[in-house]
């Protein structure tokens, strides 16, 4: 189980592992991903286009593309990730354009998106200067990024509760919600790798999974 949750910086997940976080996800994590689309949903207007970075088996995209007014598109480092994505959203019967790729090299135009959210996967990406400056490319002018991650600093008390959202108990909730904050950067760290992007304007907020830090081009 722990090695499930032990993500390696930009590999995705594969195989069994990938069948056990939709599993996993699906059982402890949907409430979760609605409230994380109302969040986005207060952000965007009819007909925007949003990308979700590495959007895991592809809940939260499903959910942002039920009211059916924006243009959801999702991207995972992950082939079987993707494909499990695919699948869910055709049992959902929302349309969705699930695709492979890198954040450090996006398959996307430039300033095509009006809104990207990242959740609990930025800690994970080999290059995070490389990613911002990806995600500011794909922007469009005017748009809005939305990572949420954990916080290096964050008590285990906090990081226990986001291992006990997927599914974990007692002491492997512990353990797992250490090794994700293990991964993870304090604020100070964020600010650092911002300084070097174009990225002029963003807000870092407090949340119960670390950090909420929206980028604004």
């Amino acid at each position: 189980m722990m090695k499930f949750f032990k993500r390696f910086k930009d590999l995705g997940i594969k195989g069994t592992q990938a069948k056990m976080y939709d599993k996993l996800t699906r059982e402890h994590r949907i409430s979760e991903m609605k409230e994380q689309a109302s969040e986005v949903i207060r952000h965007i207007k009819d007909g925007d286009s949003v990308l979700e970075i590495a959007p895991g088996a592809g809940y939260l995209s499903i959910e942002l593309s039920k009211p059916g007014k924006y243009k959801i598109t999702g991207m995972d480092i992950s082939k079987d990730l993707v494909e499990i994505c695919k699948r869910n959203a055709i049992e959902a019967g929302v349309q969705i354009d699930f695709r492979q790729g890198n954040v450090s090299n996006m398959p996307f135009q430039s300033n095509e998106f009006n809104f990207i959210i990242c959740v609990l996967a930025f800690k994970n990406f080999k290059e995070p200067v490389k990613a911002l400056t990806e995600i500011h490319r794909v922007l469009k002018p005017g748009g809005t990024a939305l990572i949420m991650d954990l916080n290096r600093k964050a008590s285990i008390k906090a990081t226990k509760k986001v291992a006990e959202k997927m599914g974990l108990k007692g002491l492997k909730a512990y353990i797992a919600g250490a090794l994700q904050r293990g991964g993870a950067y304090s604020k100070s760290e964020y600010e650092v790798f911002i300084s070097q992007t174009e990225f002029k304007d963003y807000q870092i907020k407090d949340s119960d999974m670390g950090f909420s830090i929206y980028l604004i081009k």
